[in-house]
């Protein structure tokens, strides 16, 4: 199986939403919601796409040829390459009832253990959502970021007791996800935290504390100052709110504010090897990749994550050793063209 068959899988079973596309690039799902469309005219999904094609690589081939290495280390812990599967949560209500939150998850973070990188997985108003990202975490040794949403403090002490229990290296919270629709008027309600509220948490975490849903520089310093060890650079997809910036437009900026006290993460859009190449010289440590891995999952289970991660591998290292940079501390910002 080829990543072109992987698609071809998908589009089978993944549900009417979703047309597991080519290119994930947000255009035919534009506003789909359930599905893995935006808000609102669902502009933002699309322009986070956009706007890292819109910065080109420099290319550099005088330069000594060395083996590539794409190694990162996050927490203790050492991953193959720089990039994680983002969180997800309801997969049988915006894709199809092929697979549970269960069952997904149980695939995405084994395939992603074994393929050297680590899953992010989500939550949700059912408890069983997180109980089984948490159980299939424990399953390979902590080695996955649960996502939390910022529910009561009640909750989240629940949920972090799952967390503990799974002995996940770290944990995330989408603080962002307080905009997303069908969380509004929930039980257990939802919503955006204070700066004391945050650090409460980063405390109650116990491991490194993941601020997931910043796109300024006031909200960096605010995750930094509730104790938060890294951010991840988001806007949800474009879930969240209309007509936001792209992550891409607003990385370097808070790169530069927050990069040398903390860990920057960032997703929305990045769709192979040589985004994930322009994210790293704009200041980030590494990427999430979200709607291509639920494809992935869809199309070919543990096999076709396997071909996913892969695909992107060879993308980013043939990027790397074009441009010169044999490590990923040898990418800086001059590498790229804004």
């Amino acid at each position: 199986m080829n990543y072109k068959e992987v698609l071809e899988n998908a589009r089978t079973c993944i549900g009417n939403y979703c047309k597991a596309c080519n290119v994930c690039n947000g255009i035919v799902c534009k506003n789909s919601i359930p599905g893995p469309g935006a808000k609102g005219v669902g502009d933002t999904a699309i322009r986070n796409y956009q706007k890292w094609q819109e910065i080109r690589v420099n290319m550099d081939t005088l330069c000594q040829s060395r083996p590539v290495d794409t190694t990162l280390k996050l927490f203790g812990q050492t991953f193959k390459y720089p990039f994680f599967a983002g969180p997800v949560g309801a997969v049988n209500m915006h894709y199809s009832d092929k697979f549970s939150d269960m069952t997904y998850n149980d695939i995405l973070v084994s395939a992603c253990m074994e393929n050297g990188i680590a899953a992010f997985t989500g939550d949700g108003t059912n408890p069983q959502v997180m109980e089984s990202a948490t159980a299939a975490i424990a399953k390979v040794n902590g080695r996955g970021i649960p996502t939390i949403k910022p529910w009561n403090i009640d909750t989240i002490n629940e949920k972090m007791d799952l967390v503990h229990r799974a002995d996940a290296f770290a944990v995330a919270m989408d603080i962002d996800a307080a905009g997303l629709p069908f969380l509004k008027n929930m039980t257990p309600p939802a919503g955006g935290k204070s700066v004391d509220e945050l650090r409460r948490i980063s405390e109650i975490a116990g491991v490194p504390f993941i601020v997931k849903g910043i796109m300024n520089i006031k909200g960096a310093l605010k995750a930094k100052e509730a104790g938060a060890k890294a951010i991840v650079v988001s806007n949800h997809g474009g879930r969240v709110l209309d007509q936001c910036p792209s992550t891409a437009e607003v990385l370097p900026e808070i790169a530069e504010a927050v990069g040398s006290e903390m860990k920057i993460l960032v997703d929305g859009g990045i769709r192979s090897g040589t985004d994930i190449f322009k994210a790293l010289a704009l200041g980030a440590d590494g990427v999430l990749i979200c709607r291509p891995f639920v494809t992935a999952v869809y199309g070919g289970e543990k096999a076709g994550v396997k071909i996913y991660i892969e695909k992107l591998a060879e993308e980013l290292k043939d990027t790397m050793t074009m441009c010169g940079a044999f490590s990923l501390s040898e990418i800086t910002k001059d590498m790229v063209r804004r």
